[in-house]
């Protein structure tokens, strides 16, 4: 019997959820896939919203579904539950997806996959899961795991936790670095329509045209249909003259400074390493990381906007690197959690597990003590992190600072509200969410962002300086 057709977008979707969950990739870079890109722009912006909101949604869909199985312990195939999910994802969220669309395509591609002896039992949930009421209204807080929440109530209070938890559930704020002078002049010829940074002057943001209009309607979000029709122009495919980069990364690299002997720890994909070049044109630049694919990559982009004559790019691990330096300038970007990037990196929620967060720790300390090792006397090393979780921030901090080798080569900790007063006199801070950012962003001298307090995703940030 030949297997029916299926939408090739809800199979591009299907396909991607579905290495996803095998832990074989990240949305972010499926959803620039080759697969994708042969969508239409309508079919690219829909696969988008079918991913990233199948995964912000997974444990509320699951416990939706759930309902309505007879056995509740019952365990699904992987795809049975995937295909479930989809389905219900449309049916509850997305006005405009025919629910006989949604149930058919969902139960047909399960009886193409591993999960084809379950496909009756998908068939049946979505069936019943159809007839309840369209709705929105799913507390943002069952999006996650339950000791996540916990944490998050323990660290910043109730109020921020769920605001943390609701702009995960309504995709990133969109926004762009200019680093050439005509790059916004470049940006309008290519039919990008832009608005002033929150809080950074070389910071746009990305609004979204008539056009797009009807595209919002079928695909959800404006903020993600936004970046992805920025993605697609010829300009950000070969980013000479801008790139997409969140507002709180942007501001990372800003604090660490001027430098002449400058190195970049653990650089790609390359984001903060422009910021970096861009403010220090006559520096000299080692820009290190540990994957030689992401460095390859990263080299390849940045050779578009910068004189190579004074970076050196170096696959090595940042833990282990010796018989360079000493730098004057250090940024210790670390691999992390990435818990401030959730509502761009969804799959993390579930695939971080808590004892995960001690063995991050136990490498960035790793990586910071090595760095600190490189940095010259009155140097400065900024650590920073894309994550919530005190154990990979403050606490790698004050290991460090307490540590014996710190008391024969000490270390001390800046204020980094200073830095950031800097920035504001020198025009490079500025913007409607300045004070905000003042007044909430800075804590023991440690700068700290929270995606909803905050207009960017979760950072964290630490300034220390050789004696």
């Amino acid at each position: 019997m030949i297997p029916t057709p299926i939408a090739p977008v809800r199979r591009a979707a299907f396909d991607i959820l579905r290495k996803i969950g095998r832990d074989r990739g990240n949305s972010e870079t499926l959803l620039h896939s080759l697969q994708v890109n042969l969508l239409s722009r309508q079919d690219r912006n829909l696969c988008t919203t079918l991913v990233l909101g199948t995964l912000r949604w997974q444990l509320g869909l699951d416990a939706e579904c759930r309902r309505f199985l007879a056995r509740p312990d019952l365990t699904l195939q992987g795809d049975a539950r995937l295909a479930m999910r989809v389905g219900a994802y449309q049916l509850l969220f997305l006005d405009r997806i025919p629910a006989h669309a949604a149930i058919f395509e969902s139960v047909e591609w399960c009886k193409q996959s591993e999960g084809a002896r379950q496909a009756g039992l998908v068939n049946a949930v979505l069936r019943k899961v159809a007839a309840l009421p369209k709705t929105r209204g799913f507390a943002a807080e069952l999006a996650y795991p339950e000791w996540m929440v916990a944490r998050w109530k323990k660290f910043y209070g109730v109020d921020a936790c769920k605001r943390i938890c609701e702009q995960g559930q309504t995709g990133p704020q969109i926004a762009v670095r200019l680093l050439t002078p005509n790059a916004e002049e470049k940006l309008r010829l290519q039919g990008i329509v832009l608005r002033p940074g929150a809080f950074l002057a070389k910071a746009r943001r990305l609004t979204i045209g008539e056009e797009k209009s009807s595209a919002i309607a079928q695909a959800g979000d404006a903020n993600e249909i936004a970046g992805e029709a920025a993605n697609r122009t010829t300009l950000f495919e070969n980013q000479a003259h801008a790139q997409l980069q969140d507002e709180g990364s942007q501001l990372v690299a800003e604090l660490l400074g001027r430098g002449t002997r400058i190195l970049d720890a653990c650089a790609a994909p390359g984001g903060k390493t422009a910021v970096l070049l861009q403010n220090n044109p006559e520096a000299e630049l080692l820009a290190c990381d540990i994957h030689p694919t992401r460095l390859t990559t990263m080299q390849r982009r940045l050779t578009l906007t910068i004189d190579h004559a004074r970076v050196e790019y170096r696959v090595t691990d940042a833990a282990t690197l010796t018989g360079v330096g000493p730098f004057d300038r250090i940024l210790c970007d670390v691999p992390c959690a990435g818990t401030g990037t959730l509502a761009r990196n969804p799959e993390i929620r579930s695939r971080l597990q808590p004892g995960d967060l001690a063995r991050q720790a136990k490498r960035q300390q790793e990586i910071l003590s090595a760095a600190l090792r490189l940095l010259a006397p009155g140097g400065r090393l900024l650590y920073s992190t894309c994550s919530l979780e005190p154990e990979e921030n403050e606490a790698v901090i004050q290991a460090c600072l307490s540590s014996a080798e710190n008391r024969t080569h000490p270390w001390r900790l800046l204020d980094l509200s200073e830095e950031f007063d800097r920035l504001e006199r020198e025009g490079i801070v500025q913007g409607n969410a300045v004070e905000e950012l003042r007044a909430t962003g800075f804590h023991d001298g440690y700068l700290r962002t929270l995606p909803g307090p905050h207009p960017c995703d979760g950072f964290f940030a630490a300034l220390m300086e050789r004696c």
